[in-house]
């Protein structure tokens, strides 16, 4: 009762502050809300606050009392800031009257976030305190796997499944599956049918198993090694599922072999497996790419008559058919459609069409579908890359700045790219003094930027004579080098 009180009195705070400055007319209900909600005041406070080592004391002093649903939403929400993100988790967890107990959804967010920056130790640490209180298991792992595979650290996703049960997690099939998806996903797929080759008799492999080599060996792409793997699962007895034939056809497809993948989906049709909108979105997409707009849509309407219901996936598959051929108004009309049959156009719609004007130097019109985004559906880090990168090939660095102030009203943590984008643009229009601004924002937040944007910056700097700001800068490199980041 006593949080809810103080918390409801900092609301009134707000309202009565509004009303004094004389903007009753601004005040709303979801003003109300969002002083109410812990979750956003406690992810605006933590992204407005400047100074790493005031954090803490911002939050000590914020009055809000967080529960492990509220730690678990605000750690989502910080996903692209990891040094953010631990230190509302260790802070959480330090609290008084026994601490955050936080949930294992939180703890995932946390290692992924960790291990997206690099920060290797204090993730194998927050793992450590998984093990103490006995929630570490196999997805932990998992996440861990996946993350070393990215950043190319094979040697390491090896170890980190070799090394599961020194932590109390036995090593299975699933993990075993997760550590060749995270290698052939890295484009490693020699290393990951070495594995299978050494480690198959360990596990019984599954449908999941051999179509994780398969995608490999299509991504590669290695036609003739693919058909080798499906030959294998044969033999072994292993039936292929719905999954592995949309392997096929997406590999058949990205090889230029749609021909080839028709016969698959006619073979798999015969055998009474119902093609998904999965592989019928490949097929849309592929004929979108080659531009046989004609061949996409009697795709998609051979699907609605099977009987086969559209998602989200197949519709901007028929959407970047049409961007393909500069057919946007067909495009709109897909989406008008999709919203016709109950289907919600996602970011990633929109970016399709976004990306396409663009490209296609329809730049005015871009921005008006942002604009029409925003009211519609929540803008993800690609869109507010895309337009912010926009406005700075354009030399319009005012209307870079005015999408950025907007991403930041709405508490979206920008991601190492939408920062870069938006310094190397301040950097090409002479703006220093708001890159190294930028660049230190940046740098709090823990997320490392590009060896290119901090030598474009450094380039100017040496050039205006600023060393000493400089060599301010590098020290907070190295702070958040020291913090620690382990390779």
């Amino acid at each position: 009762m006593g949080v809810f009180r103080h918390t409801w009195l900092e609301a009134r705070k707000v309202f009565v502050r509004m009303l004094s400055n004389g903007d009753a007319a601004s005040v709303s209900g979801d003003a109300l809300v969002d002083a109410l909600d812990p979750t956003k005041r406690l992810c605006k406070l933590i992204i407005s606050c400047r100074k790493a080592s005031a954090l803490e004391h911002e939050l000590d002093h914020s009055g809000v009392r967080v529960t492990p649903e509220v730690a678990e939403r605000v750690l989502e929400r910080l996903d692209n800031a990891g040094m953010l993100a631990y230190r509302f988790f260790e802070w959480a967890r330090r609290q008084k009257r026994g601490g955050c107990a936080h949930t294992v959804r939180s703890f995932h967010t946390v290692v992924g976030s960790l291990a997206k920056i690099r920060q290797y130790q204090l993730m194998w640490d927050v793992v450590a305190v998984m093990r103490k209180e006995g929630v570490a298991n196999v997805e932990t792992f998992c996440i861990i796997m996946r993350k070393y595979a990215r950043a190319q650290k094979f040697d390491e996703a090896v170890y980190t499944f070799n090394v599961m049960e020194k932590y109390s997690v036995s090593p299975n099939l699933a993990a075993f599956n997760s550590l060749l998806s995270a290698l052939c996903k890295s484009k490693n797929v020699r290393k990951a049918q070495e594995i299978f080759d050494k480690m198959n008799n360990r596990f019984t492999p599954d449908a999941k198993t051999y179509s994780i080599l398969l995608e490999g060996w299509g991504r590669a792409p290695n036609l003739p090694k693919m058909w080798e793997v499906y030959n294998e699962m044969l033999d072994s007895g292993c039936q292929p599922d719905i999954v592995t034939y949309g392997i096929m056809v997406d590999a058949l497809c990205k090889t230029g072999r749609i021909e080839e993948a028709v016969r698959v989906v006619h073979d798999m049709s015969s055998r009474g497996c119902q093609p998904t909108t999965f592989i019928y979105s490949v097929l849309v997409h592929t004929y979108g790419v080659e531009m046989r707009i004609e061949d996409a849509v009697a795709t998609f309407l051979d699907m609605e008559k099977d009987g086969v219901v559209p998602d989200v996936v197949v519709y901007n598959a028929l959407v970047t058919a049409f961007c393909k051929v500069k057919k946007f108004d067909n495009a709109f009309r897909v989406m008008d459609d999709m919203e016709g049959h109950g289907i919600t156009p996602n970011s990633r719609t929109w970016n399709i069409i976004l990306n396409s004007l663009i490209s296609h130097g329809k730049d005015d019109e871009a921005y008006r579908v942002f604009r029409s985004m925003i009211k519609r559906c929540q803008p993800d880090s690609d869109t507010y890359t895309v337009m912010i990168k926009m406005f700075c090939d354009n030399d319009k660095i005012d209307m870079a700045l005015k999408v950025w102030k907007y991403m930041r009203l709405k508490q979206f943590v920008p991601s190492m790219h939408t920062f870069s984008v938006l310094i190397n643009g301040l950097c090409d229009k002479g703006e220093v003094s708001q890159a190294c601004v930028l660049l230190e924002d940046m740098i709090e937040k823990g997320i490392r930027p590009p060896g290119s944007t901090f030598g474009k910056l450094r380039q100017l700097l040496l050039k205006e004579g600023r060393k000493d700001v400089l060599e301010f800068l590098v020290e907070k490199m190295k702070m958040l080098i020291q913090e620690p980041l382990f390779d």
